[in-house]
């Protein structure tokens, strides 16, 4: 899907971490595979530390927790929010969605358009799509909250080499809304169903439903031990889709909005490991240093909030300045991958709040 929005942006952005840090020394022991020959992962992934929330946290509890923020620091009235969107992997329950229990417990009202989207890495490009679209028919003045959160470490298995390492718990809570002027918003958005069991969780849903069985943990061959309840990565195939198709689909948008690459002052990418972020660099000859890519050794992956918590972390002074030319891309599960081209920044507010969930 290639489509132009024009008069939108984000107007500020707040990241929400549970307080709890787990380092990658102490977890070596975990694992099936020599503590040396796990300790060169941290220099090459760039492991180093990971954000997990408590195990009675849901992502809800990281919705309410920075909209109430946000609203008792005025960054935001009630009366302002038209819709309230949440992306995430990782839903309370069932029934009810996410958004509606965030809506209830903030105190919302019914004419709050609440929307749950099941995305994961992919899922910064997919909500601000979602909220560019509301923001074409909502009333005059009112603004989308955009909501991505996962607590993927509830899902993860602590004697999985592939994943512990990698992943991490956080949120980010992002205002969208109309300018009323004609900047440009380039979107690119791609999915990939054949190759969609290369990241999957099997069993939960409805199609294997819990169970003793799918419960029990194994090795899958390589050492690393896991349930068909847990996050399962084929990491070299992951690692191939991403080299294969995000160079191309970014090249793509690229020559579509006449945009000059070497004048994109930010790269902000999804961030599954600094490895991977490395090569993207080398593969699109782009200066790493536009590229921000620490967030996996200071939090660990947060899946579809990680592009605008690494915003947060690492370019606050920056984005609170003045809008930069930047690159916002995304891709995993589904597969998916999608990328923006936008002037991003200029942002009223931008934080990041640790809490105890």
């Amino acid at each position: 899907m290639q489509t132009v929005f024009r008069g939108k942006r984000v107007s500020a952005i707040l990241g929400i971490l549970p307080q709890q840090v787990s380092l990658f020394d102490d977890e070596v022991d975990n694992y099936t595979f020599p503590p040396r020959q796990t300790m060169r992962l941290k220099k090459i992934m760039g492991f180093d530390r990971h954000r997990i929330s408590k195990d009675t946290t849901a992502v809800s509890d990281f919705g309410v927790t920075g909209l109430n923020y946000m609203l008792d620091n005025g960054w935001i009235t009630k009366d302002e929010i038209g819709a309230l969107v949440v992306v995430t992997m990782c839903p309370d329950q069932f029934l009810p969605h996410v958004s509606n229990i965030i809506q209830g417990r903030c105190g919302l009202g019914h004419d709050t358009v609440c929307l749950d989207v099941p995305q994961a890495c992919t899922g910064y490009i997919v909500g601000l799509l979602q909220a560019f679209l509301l923001l074409e028919h909502l009333d005059e003045g009112k603004k989308v909250v955009l909501v991505n959160g996962d607590v993927i470490m509830h899902r993860v298995s602590k004697q999985d080499r592939n994943e512990y390492p990698v992943m991490g718990d956080a949120a980010a809570i992002s205002i969208v809304e109309n300018t009323g002027d004609d900047t440009p918003v380039w979107l690119d958005l791609k999915m990939d169903g054949e190759r969609r069991d290369c990241l999957a969780i099997p069993a939960g849903g409805f199609r294997m439903p819990c169970s003793p069985e799918t419960a029990e943990r194994k090795d899958d061959g390589d050492g690393n031990i896991r349930s068909l309840e847990d996050m399962f990565m084929d990491g070299t195939e992951v690692m191939n889709f991403v080299m294969r198709e995000v160079p191309p689909l970014v090249d793509g948008l690229y020559a579509r909005a006449s945009w000059d690459i070497n004048e994109t002052e930010y790269f902000l990418f999804h961030q599954p490991n600094r490895f991977i972020l490395t090569k993207l660099a080398e593969r699109m000859g782009v200066d790493k240093a536009k590229m921000p890519m620490d967030l996996v050794e200071k939090t660990g992956n947060p899946s579809g909030a990680s592009i605008p918590l690494v915003t947060a972390l690492d370019l606050r002074e920056e984005m609170l300045a003045k809008p930069y030319k930047c690159c916002l891309c995304g891709f995993g599960g589904g597969l998916s991958f999608g990328t923006i081209l936008t002037d991003f920044g200029g942002f009223d507010h931008c934080e990041v709040l640790e809490t105890e969930l």
